[in-house]
């Protein structure tokens, strides 16, 4: 099951709004009405240690040379459904009809999505 946002479905990465950081969702288990609202990253990053061919590039150069390179790859927001433990319960034992996958509000930092997702709580109560 894809993800829905503005009635539309998306399926790849490249769907979404140029320089998209994260998402902010709205799973419901549609036979209960219950539903969980979260935020996704759509991509990871990572230091990840240079190796010695990378290492021998820096041979010769003034100053410091870096340990570390920063790894980035794209995130399980495809098939992902929350931290919520009921709500992985509900997805493990039902058909994936059962759920309705929708993107709530894009944002283009990590800031601005924690923002969202907690103006969005705010909102509902």
């Amino acid at each position: 099951m894809n993800w829905i946002y503005k009635n539309q479905e998306i399926s790849d990465i490249s769907q979404f709004p140029k320089n998209t950081f994260g998402f902010v969702y709205k799973i419901t288990h549609l036979p209960s009405k219950k539903s969980y609202i979260g935020k996704k990253f759509l991509y990871h990053q990572r230091k990840v240690k240079l190796g010695k061919k990378e290492l021998a590039q820096y041979e010769g150069v003034v100053g410091r040379r870096p340990a570390y390179k920063i790894a980035i790859k794209e995130s399980n927001w495809k098939n992902y459904y929350g931290s919520n433990k009921p709500l992985l319960e509900l997805v493990n034992g039902e058909l994936e009809k059962n759920f309705s996958k929708e993107i709530l509000f894009v944002a283009s930092t990590k800031k601005l999505l924690t923002y969202y997702e907690t103006n969005h709580f705010v909102n509902l109560t």
